[in-house]
């Protein structure tokens, strides 16, 4: 099963549209709020080096943000970091 992890704040935009194209791929995910809790942020910053949201890790394999996301999905590798099929 497909492990999907996304650091996310309320008023993000980038992460409500992360947030859709997962569910149109057919992909759950864990959403970890970092504006609601100061240590998921220090943890955010540790794992993925970055402090813009959303930060998103596929099966512990950090992807990046949004537009990282929709360009894996365009270029189909989405699915192949998955294991889903197209």
């Amino acid at each position: 099963m497909t492990k999907v992890e996304m650091y996310t704040t309320a008023s993000c935009a980038y992460c409500m549209a992360a947030k859709m194209l997962l569910k149109q791929k057919g992909l759950d995910y864990v959403e970890i709020r970092v504006d609601t809790d100061f240590a998921k942020r220090e943890e955010m910053l540790h794992r993925a080096h970055r402090r813009t949201v959303p930060q998103i890790f596929i099966n512990d394999q950090h992807i990046g943000g949004y537009e990282e996301l929709a360009a894996a999905a365009r270029e189909g590798k989405l699915e192949q970091l998955s294991g889903s099929k197209p």
